[in-house]
């Protein structure tokens, strides 16, 4: 089942949900966080509610789509209660690079970079038999005002070095007034990076992730697929100038879910009542990686089979702002 938010034509926000190649409306007036939320408080899957529920009119989601009626899968209310997050140094990648990386995390302790160290860790510790298992790498990116609905630009900062897709894998989550992360499923996201400015020194990481984030359209209910084999492409004007498989799921990854998923949620500020949080898990694939340099104008598309629609996102640079003043009060 695939859940999905499309703004009426009187200015509502309707959930759609999909299962099967057949879009309807959900037969009841709400937005996907009220509905979540609901089923949180009252622990209920949200299968069984929608069914209760029923569906009402047909939805034509691919011309939804088209014509730039969808919105993010989930908003928040207030956005600064929307947390975008991630872990990185989680996916194994191809056989050619789990080799290649293999090698180097077998290399003399004192020769391994920090980020071989946490490969490694995730390695051998990432999957265990009992819950908490190796601690990932974790970043900041963002609340809900740095979300771009599908269709939407991506824009980066005036001052950015670069900006280049990452395809991954999202949970989506909500949080019951009890304190319990709930999680609604799963997204194509684009965890959209600074790669330039991470490379000059790694300590410049949490610099280079605070950028824009899109995810979507539809969120996967129920569970996620072991290996999930994905296409993400960048388009210019009428030309795909990249072009890559990716690969996420379990099977691919050296981190269980639920290893990543308690490392975020262990802290108690990311536990609180009705928030919510769009959490990424990684990737192997990106085109920075092939020496792609993105240009405002260019198109970000990102598909797999099970999360219906493609994820598809333009590029923009904002103007730049020049230097943050502080006014004293």
């Amino acid at each position: 089942m695939l859940l999905s938010q499309r703004r009426t034509a009187d200015g509502r926000t309707q959930v759609v949900v999909r299962d099967g190649p057949e879009a309807y409306a959900l037969g009841k007036d709400t937005t996907l966080y009220e509905f979540a939320r609901d089923c949180a408080e009252r622990k209920l899957r949200l299968a069984d509610a929608i069914s209760a529920i029923g569906l009402g009119e047909a939805v034509d989601i691919e011309a939804e789509a088209r014509e730039g009626r969808l919105l993010p899968p989930i908003l928040h209310p207030d956005p600064a209660h929307l947390h975008l997050t991630g872990t990185g140094l989680t996916h194994l990648g191809s056989a050619a690079t789990r080799d290649a990386m293999h090698a180097k995390a077998n290399a003399a302790e004192e020769t391994l970079t920090d980020s071989m160290r946490m490969f490694r860790m995730g390695l051998e510790g990432g999957k265990p038999a009992a819950l908490p298992g190796a601690q990932p790498e974790w970043f900041y990116k963002g609340n809900g005002y740095a979300l771009a609905a599908p269709g939407a630009p991506l824009t980066m900062p005036g001052f950015a070095e670069d900006g280049g897709e990452e395809p991954e894998i999202a949970g989506i989550y909500i949080i019951a007034s009890d304190g319990t992360p709930c999680r609604v499923g799963w997204a194509l996201a684009n965890e959209f990076s600074d790669h330039v400015t991470e490379r000059v020194n790694y300590l410049w990481l949490a610099h280079s992730k605070l950028r824009m984030a899109a995810f979507g359209p539809e969120i996967l209910v129920g569970d996620l697929p072991q290996s999930v084999e994905g296409t993400s492409r960048i388009r210019r004007k009428d030309q795909v100038i990249w072009e890559k498989p990716f690969v996420s799921g379990e099977a691919n990854m050296s981190h269980a879910l639920a290893n990543l998923e308690h490392h975020h949620f262990k802290y108690p500020i990311f536990r609180q009542p009705g928030d919510v949080h769009i959490h990424m898990f990684g990737t192997a694939t990106l085109s920075f990686a092939d020496g792609i340099k993105t240009e405002p104008g260019d198109v970000f598309e990102i598909e797999a089979a099970p999360f219906g629609l493609p994820l598809v996102n333009p590029l923009e640079r904002a103007d730049d702002t020049g230097v943050a003043r502080v006014r004293t009060l």
